[in-house]
């Protein structure tokens, strides 16, 4: 299947995120689409840790789901899951193919409240950052873990040659 285009999501922190090992945990993300596995650094002893990390996938489908799975990183046994999350990319990918003209910099086009339908701890806005370019950031709530929050940035990147969203 030809791509779309890509994904870039940001991993920027974790919040308050379950102590696995003795006091603390090493986490780290791994964001799945399809066949597409990326992972972010490890962060040693450190439940807020923050990744700042870039992660770029090739976005085939739109309603293929990206999830986001915390892992902490174990030395001698295999890595504990500390929660996972759906990513919700339909309404952000619903505020590119508007067609926009130019706005003022930093103009929320949408905002998404949390429901049963996304994985959302708080409102995401889908804020224009000029030329053309929009993204959403989002806190999300890891899912069967009783603790933690994820909080990712989506940005759309058209690749030369892909059919694109806008058409």
């Amino acid at each position: 299947m030809n791509p779309l285009g890509a994904l870039k999501i940001t991993v920027k922190r974790g919040i308050d995120l379950k102590v696995c090992d003795a006091f603390s945990s090493d986490p780290y993300v791994v964001i799945t689409y399809a066949s597409q596995k990326l992972k972010t650094r490890v962060i040693q002893k450190n439940c807020n840790p923050v990744w700042n990390d870039v992660l770029s996938i090739s976005l085939t489908d739109i309603n293929t789901p990206i999830k986001l799975t915390v892992f902490d990183k174990d030395t001698f046994t295999k890595d504990d899951k500390m929660g996972d999350a759906t990513i919700d990319i339909r309404p952000y990918l619903e505020c590119l193919q508007m067609g926009l003209g130019e706005l003022p910099i930093g103009t929320a086009v949408k905002k998404i409240q949390p429901d049963v339908l996304n994985c959302l701890a708080d409102e995401s806005k889908v804020v224009w950052v000029g030329k053309g370019k929009m993204i959403q950031d989002m806190i999300l709530k890891l899912q069967n873990v009783d603790k933690g929050k994820v909080q990712i940035q989506l940005e759309w990147l058209d690749l030369p040659g892909c059919r694109g969203l806008r058409t």
